[in-house]
């Protein structure tokens, strides 16, 4: 065999190997003919969306077994509602398999957003939430903090009717709302000393179902400054009017009791 015999059949050679390749990598090869024609979703699947998900991934896997970019899918899948991780792989001949782990919600998150189990806060979206979660709220640097302080106050005040929101200002103060309606306010210092403090006092003072507290401010080091909601005044009843006179109007109250308050 002479010197362009050789070349020749070393070229054919090189091009069954090159061309195949070069094919995998523009996509166009792999998909005729190795195509993927199986998406498969593992995970318990309870607020994402399986058409929006089919949507995201199927335009992504038409470049077939030996093309698909699965690091695209799996960044891509992750940007859908409600995705908290994905893994993504394939099965041979045909087959993508994306496993969908989703967010747990714990609580809401400040306004439109949602504090998950493991503490990642993501866009709450359309769907309806599971109701009596509470409402938290705090940069999102210190969403530990703001966690951990609700966890003590659920525990220390459950009895008190328990807590509707734990909130943690620009200014690093503490407040602390209960399910019925009564503020705590801690204040930036010592926010867990303080709610111990009080929590083992507050049953005491919703003894007297006459009397309900509107507002605590904790922020005293020997005390507490009280705020009672205002009583209604007692309505006024007319006297019956004599026969043949119309009853007269009943009298409108010119003023309100002033709060009463108390350290």
């Amino acid at each position: 065999m002479n010197a362009v015999s050789r070349l020749l059949v070393w070229l054919l050679a090189l091009a069954l190997i090159v061309l195949p390749v070069a094919g995998v990598v523009q996509g166009w090869w792999g998909g005729t003919y190795w195509p993927l024609r199986t998406l498969r979703v593992e995970g318990s699947l309870q607020r994402v969306d399986r058409a929006q998900l089919r949507a995201t991934v199927l335009p992504l896997a038409r470049r077939g077994f030996f093309a698909v970019d699965l690091a695209a899918i799996q960044h891509a899948v992750g940007k859908v509602a409600w995705v908290e991780r994905a893994d993504v792989r394939k099965q041979w001949p045909d087959i993508l398999e994306v496993r969908i782990r989703e967010y747990r919600p714990f609580a809401h998150w400040g306004q439109g957003s949602v504090l998950s189990e493991r503490g990642h806060v993501f866009p709450a979206g359309a769907l309806q939430l599971p109701a009596g979660m509470p409402l938290l709220d705090g940069p999102i640097a210190r969403v530990p903090e703001v966690v951990k302080l609700y966890n003590e106050a659920r525990d220390q005040l459950a009895n008190a009717g328990g807590v509707r929101s734990v909130v943690l200002d620009r200014r690093g103060s503490w407040t602390i709302t209960l399910k019925d309606g009564t503020d705590l306010v801690l204040g930036r210092n010592d926010p867990e000393q303080r709610l111990a403090r009080f929590a083992a006092l507050l049953p005491q003072l919703q003894v007297d179902p006459r009397r309900k507290l509107a507002r605590a401010d904790l922020r005293y080091t020997n005390g507490f400054a009280l705020t009672w909601v205002k009583a209604e005044p007692p309505a006024a009843v007319a006297a019956p009017a004599p026969a043949g006179r119309a009853a007269l109007p009943s009298p409108i109250p010119t003023s309100l009791p002033n709060s009463d308050t108390s350290t």
